[in-house]
């Protein structure tokens, strides 16, 4: 029953864009907790590198798991074609994501200002527009 019912989420894009997304997040937090404490940098700078570290880790996530039959396949030029539209796309994404991140620690209250609250928001909100974007523009060939 549960092997069925797994198999069937799987067979949804965006529950597997949502599994890469958890995995992406891990990511994510893993590099702010790093570049705030470690690398001693500033929230906001920090939140700009997380992203991107992210952005790199969910790119291939669902290049080789939610989209892997629509992936770019043959030459370089096509995969990098692909990752700049992904990066291109999920700009949008980010900007949602970090904006609201940014909003958050600077002016919201306790607990809504702290570093990993306010990045889980910020994750949510840019979640939706990734999907669409990365579905519609940028994993486009068909299975």
């Amino acid at each position: 029953m549960l092997g069925d019912a797994a198999r069937w989420l799987l067979r949804h894009a965006f529950i597997r864009f949502g599994m890469v997304g958890a995995a992406g997040y891990v990511v994510d937090a893993a590099m702010l907790a790093l570049a705030t404490g470690q690398l001693g940098m500033d929230p906001y700078r920090s939140r700009a590198l997380s992203i991107a570290v992210a952005m790199t880790a969910t790119w291939l996530g669902n290049r080789y798991f939610t989209f892997a039959a629509r992936r770019a396949r043959g030459s370089v030029a096509a995969v990098a074609e692909e990752a700049l539209k992904f990066a291109g796309s999920n700009l949008v994404g980010a900007a949602m994501n970090y904006g609201v991140y940014a909003a958050l620690v600077a002016w919201a209250a306790a607990p809504w200002n702290n570093l990993f609250v306010a990045q889980v928001i910020g994750v949510l909100a840019g979640m939706v527009f990734n999907f669409s974007l990365s579905k519609t523009l940028v994993f486009r060939n068909k299975p």
